[in-house]
């Protein structure tokens, strides 16, 4: 386990955007993998590869760009890696960025997934304010430690393996009918 730690970390040095996108992505898909088989309980042979893709491209083209550069952004606006820097930073992200971020990706895999506006727009009113509260039981308590203990370049693939679960819900919550 050590030397694939190595090579993750010689990667993040060289290439820590890519590296940190590939990781939202993969892990993103990992949790739509956890959402069919373990929650859905869909089983292998009926297990919708197409939509764990969609959740890839969720994550690649949303998910890993939109958090990396937010959680730079918050650096700037927060100088500090005390308490009420991580507090500060933290209320910013639970309050600027989730709301905007989930409805987003709500919206976001349900347009992947072929829904015209009207279904998103239902979509939206159906599951967001259940989505947001959740959120809030899990996430603040998270972005305190990972802004307090966490280097800046570590931040996001640590939230990714953070949200595995998450996004498990995520996926789940984006794809129900």
């Amino acid at each position: 386990m050590a030397l694939p730690w190595r090579v993750y970390q010689m990667m993040m040095n060289k290439h820590p955007w890519k590296v940190q996108i590939l990781t939202a992505g993969t892990l993103v898909g990992c949790s739509d993998v956890v959402s069919q088989q373990l929650i859905e309980r869909r089983g292998f042979a009926n297990h919708d590869t197409k939509r764990t893709f969609r959740m890839i491209a969720v994550g690649l083209t949303y998910v890993g760009p939109v958090l990396g550069v937010w959680y730079k952004v918050l650096d700037r606006i927060v100088i500090g890696q005390n308490k009420t820097a991580a507090f500060k930073k933290m209320l910013l992200d639970q309050f600027a960025l989730a709301p905007c971020f989930l409805a987003c990706f709500l919206a976001l895999a349900s347009a992947f997934s072929g829904h015209s506006s009207e279904e998103i727009w239902l979509k939206l009113k159906k599951d967001y304010k259940d989505t947001l509260i959740t959120n809030y039981y899990i996430w603040p308590a998270v972005q305190m430690l990972n802004f307090y203990f966490v280097p800046l370049v570590y931040r996001l693939p640590l939230i990714q393996v953070v949200a595995l679960m998450w996004n498990t819900y995520l996926s789940w919550m984006a794809n129900k009918i």
